[in-house]
């Protein structure tokens, strides 16, 4: 594995960490900001203050936003919206626990729709490492029941989408620059879901200032807005080109292990052992997935 190999993984790593931790944070935001009306105005600050980087950086520069890149951006936003969108519906109906084990899927969904669409074959190790790491994200996640509701099938679709933007980023990421293809995708996830918010939220809480001005809201919109929408979506546009969806699934496959240490840190939450040995094997999933494939010679030499 080369540098840029190494570095793509950390990056991807380090995004799935700030997701895990912020997890908590928006958990308490949307107590008081309904979900689509919080992930309109996140997805919007993100987009808007990549957009003034992407002004200040590029004055002397013409602009990158052709029709090409626009439309890549849509497709990839488009997904990552599908992800964002039955993930929130499918939360009114189903358990968190449940939730995080069917949205942790995409580690297995990645793969298999690479393969169906584009023909990449992942590679063994990648298979039994997401395979390995779905087993973690059961024993972490589901803990008392195990019976199926209609808000499972909702977060069954969130699983898809969040599986589909990790192989259209793979797809466009290195055709496209990093930062406008990353600037159009999130505005265009505000602008649906703005739409969803007005069509199915009280969208007037946004002109109550009880609301907009509580601490919760405002250090959450702030936190996920810079760190876990723009930052993390960029570094995921700009390294992906690096390395494999498949491997870029197993990577944010520690999402939920990062949410439960903070839940543990920051809400006093305890896991019990299963979700302990969870943990353990989405790791080693990931670990699995990074051991070199020995070449026929090798094989034969052994």
């Amino acid at each position: 594995m080369n540098n840029k190999h190494s570095v793509a993984h950390i990056s991807l790593l380090l995004v799935a960490f700030v997701w895990g931790l912020t997890f908590v944070v928006v958990q308490n935001a949307i107590a008081f900001l309904e979900p689509f009306t919080f992930n309109a105005i996140r997805f919007f600050i993100a987009g808007l203050l990549l957009f003034l980087i992407h002004i200040v950086f590029t004055r002397s520069k013409p602009g990158h936003f052709n029709k090409k890149l626009i439309t890549a951006g849509m497709k990839v936003g488009f997904w990552l919206f599908i992800g964002y969108a039955f993930q929130t519906v499918g939360l009114l109906y189903t358990t968190s626990s449940k939730a995080g084990f069917i949205t942790g899927l995409s580690v297995v969904l990645v793969p298999l729709f690479s393969w169906m669409l584009f023909k990449l074959n992942p590679g063994r190790n990648a298979l039994i490492g997401a395979i390995v790491a779905a087993g973690g994200l059961y024993l972490l996640t589901m803990t008392d029941t195990v019976s199926l509701n209609i808000g499972d099938g909702y977060i069954f679709i969130c699983a898809n989408g969040f599986a589909m933007h990790i192989i259209m980023t793979g797809k466009y990421s290195s055709k496209h620059a990093v930062l406008p293809l990353t600037i159009v995708q999130l505005l265009f996830v505000s602008l649906l879901s703005m739409i969803f918010s007005i069509a199915t939220e009280d969208w007037q809480t946004v002109l109550n200032p009880s609301i907009m001005f509580n601490m919760d809201v405002i250090m959450a919109l702030m936190i996920t807005s810079v760190f876990a929408t723009a930052l993390a979506f960029l570094a995921q546009t700009a390294f992906q080109q690096y390395t494999t969806p498949a491997r870029v699934a197993l990577i944010f496959a520690t999402e939920p292990v990062f949410a439960a240490l903070a839940g543990y840190l920051w809400n006093d939450e305890r896991l019990a052992s299963t979700a302990i040995i969870g943990c353990g094997f989405i790791f080693a999933g990931m670990i699995f997935a990074e051991i070199p494939k020995k070449s026929k010679k090798a094989q034969l030499e052994a």
